[in-house]
């Protein structure tokens, strides 16, 4: 039998479906937003398209972020690679050190208006939380495990991919979790240099005072950042209880 919260996402999955395929249905509960005459429902482009272009642009920015962010995190926790501890930390700080926007100020005259300064922006701010927890998941393995590990002859690679990596995954997981739900929110702000995300239903709403539009692209990004979240949350515990952390 379903719990009552996982039948509220389904319920709220299936209302954002409903919604991104035939907004129409929903112009009654917004119409009391908007002035006379003027749209309920966004009317420049497909809700449906907006939000598969900004998910894809969460995705391929948080993808990034990983496969660096990892990339790192084993390098600092080999002996070999402890000394670069503070520079890496400096580098995935970078993200959070300059906003998004001055991102996106200081790449656009490089690589032009679109997506790829919206990445680039998304790309830096996502690396902390990625980083940090797995240091952390990969500095707090059970020692005993690890002594078992170097016990039966497994050499430093197969200790990594085989121990270390699966145990660490749920700590790396809830970084990778914190990572995209604040990548969903800021990726609006890529539609200020012409990328193709739900910031452009919120900017339209803003620019021709319309509050309905400015209420669908919002809910539309708190809905998916809820539902994502949850569903990596649900896979972080799954982990957990497999590996035993």
């Amino acid at each position: 039998m379903l719990r009552l919260p996982t039948l509220f996402r389904l319920l709220a999955f299936a209302v954002l479906i409903a919604f991104l395929v035939q907004p129409q249905w929903f112009e009654p509960l917004l119409r009391p937003l908007v002035q006379e005459n003027a749209p309920a429902i966004y009317n420049q482009g497909s809700l449906l398209q907006l939000t598969l272009l900004h998910l894809r642009t969460v995705a391929i920015a948080t993808a990034g972020a990983t496969v660096v962010a990892l990339a790192l995190a084993i390098l600092v926790t080999r002996r070999s690679g402890a000394e670069f501890l503070p520079l890496s930390r400096s580098l995935v700080n970078i993200g959070q050190t300059f906003p998004p926007v001055a991102v996106l100020a200081l790449a656009v005259p490089i690589f032009g208006f679109g997506e790829k300064p919206t990445l680039i922006a998304l790309f830096l701010y996502g690396l902390l939380p990625i980083f940090e927890n797995a240091l952390t998941g990969l500095t707090t393995l059970p020692p005993s495990i690890m002594e078992a590990a170097r016990g039966t002859g497994m050499t430093g690679r197969q200790r990594l991919m085989k121990i270390e990596l699966p145990l660490a995954m749920p700590v790396i997981l809830a970084g990778i979790r914190l990572s995209v739900v604040i990548s969903l929110a800021t990726a609006t702000i890529g539609s200020t240099v012409a990328a193709r995300t739900l910031g452009e239903v919120i900017i339209a709403g803003l620019q021709s005072n319309n509050l309905a539009f400015v209420v669908q692209g919002g809910l539309i990004v708190a809905v998916l950042a809820v539902l994502i979240h949850d569903a990596l949350q649900a896979a972080e515990r799954s982990l957990g209880s497999r590996m035993g952390r």
